[in-house]
C-alpha cells in the first residue's frame, strides 16, 4: 500500500500541468517579466498591476510557444491586479476553486517563473485569509498569506489548491517564507468590473 507521500508524488504533478498549461510569461519591454493566468479562452489574463507597470511594451509568452503583443484592459495598483488581453481563441484555462473556504494549514501550490525559470513552482500550507493582517500593505483590503517560498517572478501566476483550481494570484513576497495572493473571489470582482468599463478600473 502506497504511502502518504508517495500518493501525494503520484497525485501532485499532474495538477501542476493544469495550473502550467494557463500560464503565461509577461515581459514589459526592458523592464523584465512577470507571470500571468489565462481567465477566459479567448485571452483574457489577469496578472499584477506591479507587472505591468512602466512603459515598456507588453507582449506575452503563450504556453504553446507564441509571443503576443497585450493590451491592458483595467489596472488596479491598489489590490495589485491588472487585465490583459491578446488576440488568441481557445486558450487553456485553470479550473476556479473557491477562496472563501480556504482555511490555514490548507496545503497551496504557486507557479510562476522565478529568475527565469519557466513554470517553476513552490508549495507551501496558507497562513491565514482575510483583512487585516499583520505586517502587509494595504491590510484594509483582503489577502491569502501563505507559508512557502516565493520569489521574484511568481508575481501574477496561479495559486492553486491540491486539486489544480485556482484559488488567488499570486502577488508579494513579505519575508523569505512568506507570501500573500489575492484570493479569487477579489480577482472575480475587479475582472466583473474591468469588463462592464475597460479601461476605467482604478483604486478605490
Amino acid at each position: 500500500m502506497p504511502t502518504v507521500w508517495e500518493q501525494l508524488n503520484a497525485e501532485l504533478p499532474p495538477v501542476v500541468d493544469r495550473a502550467q498549461s494557463a500560464l503565461v510569461q509577461i515581459r514589459n519591454g526592458g523592464q523584465g517579466f512577470g507571470a500571468g493566468t489565462i481567465w477566459h479562452a479567448d485571452g483574457l489574463i489577469v496578472t499584477n498591476a506591479h507587472v505591468i507597470a512602466g512603459r515598456g511594451a507588453l507582449r506575452v509568452a503563450l504556453p504553446d510557444g507564441r509571443t503576443l503583443p497585450a493590451t491592458i484592459l483595467a489596472s488596479d495598483p491598489d489590490r495589485d491586479l491588472a487585465a490583459l488581453v491578446v488576440t488568441a481563441s481557445d486558450l487553456p484555462t485553470v479550473e476556479l476553486g473557491d477562496s472563501r473556504r480556504v482555511r490555514p494549514g490548507q496545503w497551496v501550490m504557486a507557479v510562476g517563473h522565478p529568475w527565469g525559470v519557466a513554470g517553476a513552482v513552490t508549495g507551501g500550507v496558507v497562513i491565514g485569509m482575510g483583512a487585516g493582517l499583520p505586517e502587509i500593505p494595504r491590510a484594509h483590503h483582503e489577502w491569502i498569506a501563505l507559508d512557502l517560498h516565493m520569489r521574484p517572478g511568481h508575481s501574477g501566476g496561479p495559486l492553486v489548491d491540491v486539486a489544480g483550481r485556482l484559488i488567488g494570484i499570486n502577488t508579494m513576497i513579505a519575508g523569505p517564507d512568506v507570501g500573500f495572493a489575492v484570493p479569487l473571489h477579489v480577482v472575480a470582482r475587479f475582472l466583473k468590473r474591468a469588463l462592464a468599463a475597460p479601461q476605467r478600473v482604478r483604486s478605490r
